[in-house]
């Protein structure tokens, strides 16, 4: 049976374009029947279409990729996952950013160990990448909450005669139970509501 070519695609959000991983395939042949695409995190192979690429491959088959961090961004699972499609498959990997890691080429000594090398650092650096974005992200959420920047959904609207429900349940009037129904929203988020929303309970007599 002839060997055939894949390419895979990743792009880790909605927003983001697959176009140059498209092009770059394409010009080196891959039909678009032959591509698969994930629109997902790297930070594992718990992926669709990944994982339905890799059933459908077969020895001397050739996978082509972009560039390695669209394969993956978790150290340790892009080199168990390029021991599993090049030794275990038998499959040839072709990373198109980096003419160092193709696997038809130096098939000797020295051409696996410098692969081997510049997998493990690139590796590295997309795993590295991936850390960085969470810690810009986390600084980012941290400043905008900071601006008093609110997240989550909008809360729900007070109904016109909150503050008096309020007032009644801190006399003793009402339980929390009956100011939550009367107010439709849970006990929890009635007594939270009441504490940061309404008014405090006059002392004056």
């Amino acid at each position: 049976m002839a060997s055939k070519s894949y390419g895979y695609v990743r792009v880790s959000s909605r927003d983001q374009n697959e176009a140059r991983q498209l092009v770059a395939l394409r010009a080196v042949g891959v039909t678009d029947r032959q591509i698969y695409s994930d629109r997902q995190s790297g930070k594992n192979f718990d992926r669709p279409q990944y994982k339905r690429m890799l059933r459908k491959m077969k020895k001397d088959d050739l996978l082509y990729i972009k560039s390695i961090d669209r394969l993956g961004r978790n150290y340790a699972e892009i080199l168990e996952q390029w021991r599993l499609l090049t030794r275990e498959k038998g499959v040839d990997i072709v990373v198109l950013d980096m003419p160092l890691l193709d696997t038809r080429r130096g098939k000797d000594l020295m051409g696996t160990f410098l692969s081997d090398v510049v997998l493990q650092v690139l590796s590295f650096v997309a795993e590295n990448e991936r850390a960085n974005i969470r810690q810009r992200q986390a600084e980012g959420i941290a400043a905008a909450k900071a601006r008093g920047v609110r997240f989550g959904r909008p809360a729900m609207p007070l109904p016109a005669n909150f503050n008096d429900i309020c007032r009644q349940w801190q006399n003793g009037e009402i339980s929390c139970a009956e100011a939550a129904r009367t107010c439709q929203m849970p006990p929890s988020s009635f007594r939270y509501r009441a504490r940061h929303i309404a008014p405090p309970l006059s002392t004056e007599r």
